[in-house]
């Protein structure tokens, strides 16, 4: 549309903003609902791992992945193993 042209219908922008308004309040809705959910399914896991007589700390939105970083930061460090020189040069050889 040319600039300085008066825009026949102005009411489309007010229903668009409105209808943006309701996809956004629908959008938190979702979000508080999933959140009273992972509330929920965190506080079931942890009855289910002190049922079962594990001790891990409950933490929101630990992963199988995160739980090996939350160990390396305790202090302990993970041991290696070492390999000989002989069983090195035996590998190379077969590759």
């Amino acid at each position: 549309m040319p600039p300085g042209r008066p825009r026949k219908n102005k009411d489309v922008l007010v229903k668009s903003a409105e209808l943006i308004g309701w996809a956004i309040g629908g959008i938190e809705r979702e979000i508080s609902q999933t959140r009273e959910r992972l509330a929920a399914l965190t506080a079931q896991a942890a009855k289910l791992r002190k049922r079962a007589g594990l001790k891990r700390a409950s933490t929101a939105g630990a992963t199988a992945g995160s739980e090996a970083s939350a160990t390396a930061g305790t202090g302990r460090k993970r041991r290696r193993r070492n390999m000989s020189a002989e069983a090195r040069k035996r590998i190379s050889e077969m590759m």
